[in-house]
């Protein structure tokens, strides 16, 4: 293997941090409709989705009422 003696300039590395370029990148291409409705379904079915969680978990979660059902478990009916 063969090492070369001379050395490296390193300086364009430390100048590539400074280093601006007069190219613009293109402008974005707008939605279509169709895309813009698909977001704003996906939205709406996750916030739905979160909403419906907690409406139908509230009850679980609320440990003030006592149950109206109480039935016995089968081991305490000695079975």
């Amino acid at each position: 293997m063969i090492r070369r003696r001379e050395p490296v300039p390193f300086a364009f590395v430390a100048e590539a941090d400074r280093f601006r370029s007069n190219v613009a990148p293109p402008p974005r291409e707008r939605a279509s409709f169709g895309q813009l409705a698909g977001r704003w379904l996906l939205g709406m079915t996750v916030v739905a989705g979160l909403v419906g969680s907690l409406v139908i978990g509230m009850p679980a979660l609320s440990a003030d009422q006592p149950s109206p059902h109480k039935q016995p478990s089968q081991a305490s009916e000695g079975r």
